[in-house]
């Protein structure tokens, strides 16, 4: 066996590392869709307390109320957009983006595809020429830095072009938190090209893109397992030479069931904390699973405003 590089850190580092960045930076408005259990009102109000948003509460007032009274929670100037259910919220929360009064929203209690539905709505949806994917951030005990993961929440079987733009999401997220060269491990079950499994090969194409500047701003290498994506030991005893292997800040897995089966076995097997944002729309989307806890929500709000901000200047 292999041993396990012995690096590490202090669990809990990335929520208060990201809100340490965030000091100087004005809160963002967040749309807060449908915020009708007490984990998704407590993680949007405890994100104002740090002032990290300025949430928009949108969904049946009655329901928030019920909520807030439930989690011990003050609603006093906080606003509300009453609506009469879920599918409402979603509608509303994207009007808001498209009007200017919102900067990025915020999943609540709802699916995430009722939200998605009404950001990628063809007329009145949110959608860019990008496609849109999710990006999980993991603070691993084990590991020495924090880890995205990508995308295991949104495309199902994304074909090259998805992967594309799942990959520039992910570095371009990986900029706004300071990392200028982030490194981009293309996951498949080998480390070799093998016609047999399509992800080697997409895994190839996509270095190859980089390449040729059609993705920009990462250092990619791929096809590459697990175990020599992760541990610069076990690269090194199948002979990989890679700047990539043993150091990567971002995982892309072959489709949304590898990367989910990944990103959730690291948060229950080896106690990662885990947050989660959507990129490729017109403003960020706070993403988590509807059973995550308000540091994952804090977390989750500070990649958001880091994320605007850092689009902002590059816009200026």
């Amino acid at each position: 066996m292999i041993p396990a590089e012995p690096h590490g850190h202090e669990p809990g580092s990335l929520c208060e590392d990201l809100i340490k960045a965030t000091t100087d930076l004005a809160p963002i408005c967040i749309a807060v869709v449908h915020p009708c259990d007490v984990l998704s009102l407590s993680g949007a109000l405890e994100a104002a307390r740090k002032d990290l948003i300025v949430p928009l509460l949108i969904g049946p007032t009655e329901k928030i109320r019920a909520a807030s009274v439930e989690a011990g929670e003050d609603l006093e100037g906080i606003e509300i957009i009453d609506v009469p259910h879920s599918h409402a919220a979603a509608q509303k929360a994207v009007e808001m983006v498209r009007g200017g009064s919102a900067d990025a929203l915020m999943k609540g209690k709802l699916h995430t595809d009722e939200l998605l539905e009404a950001v990628v709505d063809h007329d009145l949806g949110l959608r860019t020429e990008r496609r849109i994917s999710h990006i999980f951030a993991l603070d691993v005990r084990l590991y020495p830095k924090p880890l995205f993961i990508t995308d295991a929440a949104i495309n199902i079987y994304p074909d090259l072009n998805d992967k594309r733009d799942i990959v520039q999401n992910a570095i371009d997220l990986a900029h706004a938190l300071g990392i200028d060269l982030p490194k981009v491990a293309i996951l498949s079950a080998v480390e070799t090209v093998y016609p047999k499994i399509k992800s080697t090969l997409d895994a190839a194409a996509l270095c190859k893109m980089a390449d040729r500047d059609q993705i920009t701003g990462g250092l990619l290498d791929g096809p590459l397992a697990f175990d020599n994506a992760i541990s610069r030991s076990a690269a090194e005893a199948k002979g990989i030479r890679s700047e990539v292997a043993g150091d990567p800040d971002i995982l892309v897995v072959p489709d949304l069931e590898a990367g989910n089966m990944v990103a959730k076995q690291l948060v229950y097997l080896a106690g990662a904390e885990s947050a989660g944002i959507a990129l490729g729309a017109r403003v960020p989307i706070v993403l988590t699973s509807r059973a995550d806890g308000i540091r994952s929500r804090l977390t989750s709000c500070a990649l958001a405003l880091l994320y605007h901000h850092h689009r902002r200047k590059l816009t200026v």
